[in-house]
């Protein structure tokens, strides 16, 4: 069986209009100047201590931690409902559903709230389990997070795809030798998923699918075509 693994933001649901305005939010509650709409948009995707840590230009754990506690107020209470689920992705998922994968959400939000957008968008019930963050920052890192997930679920790597728009989730993939695909869809631009490593790439959702029959199939026959060099072998001596 396939396993795939998705991101959330820039992914599954298009958040542009939630994620800018509640980091122009934080910035404005903390006197900062904020970069035009555009410009934010770009920071849709990484952890959020990393995102401040950049709009801020600062490494005191202090200010970024202000930053996220004051983003994460608007967020809970109006952000993370200014979202869309992306044309494309309800049919998507039923596919790969129908045709027998197991699919999880794997995303640096926190946990809490990407269980909520999930239900409130009539998403949960595509998706064996949703796997975030921690509010403390615990799995934000996409790389600890994809281990986290493989650990919890006791998957195959090798049986495993990850879906997502941004370079940390091609990175996070690679590390585990987990099948990196990168999506056109969301924030991450062509050129940031191919120097971070994508093996596939996927212009629209309704190809997904087939990007995954194509490289799980293809593994399948070499390890077929492989067991078969390995039994033509004679045993030494006979």
């Amino acid at each position: 069986m396939v396993n795939v693994l998705f991101d959330l933001d820039g992914t599954l649901t298009d958040r542009r209009e939630g994620i800018v305005a509640c980091l122009k939010h934080a910035l404005l509650r903390l006197g900062r100047t904020c970069p035009a709409d555009s410009e934010l948009a770009r920071f849709i995707g990484p952890p959020l201590q990393e995102i401040f840590g950049t709009l801020l230009g600062s490494t005191d754990s202090k200010d970024i931690d202000s930053a996220v506690t004051l983003y994460r107020q608007r967020f809970s209470s109006t952000g993370m409902f200014e979202n869309s689920v992306y044309p494309g992705i309800h049919s998507a998922l039923t596919t790969l559903r129908g045709s027998g994968a197991a699919l999880f959400v794997a995303t640096s939000k926190p946990q809490i709230f990407a269980q909520r957008i999930v239900e409130h968008f009539g998403l949960i019930n595509y998706f064996s389990a949703v796997y975030g963050s921690e509010l403390d920052g615990t799995h934000s890192n996409k790389s600890d997070l994809i281990a986290h997930v493989l650990k919890s679920e006791s998957l195959s790597p090798h049986a495993t795809a990850m879906v997502g728009d941004r370079a940390h989730d091609i990175v996070g993939a690679k590390a585990h030798g987990v099948f990196p695909i990168g999506v056109l869809w969301g924030y991450g631009s062509y050129d940031e998923l191919i120097a971070a490593g994508a093996t596939a790439l996927c212009a629209q959702p309704a190809l997904l699918n087939d990007i995954l029959l194509s490289n799980f199939d293809s593994k399948r026959q070499c390890q077929a075509n492989a067991s078969e060099r390995n039994m033509a072998i004679p045993s030494e001596g006979k």
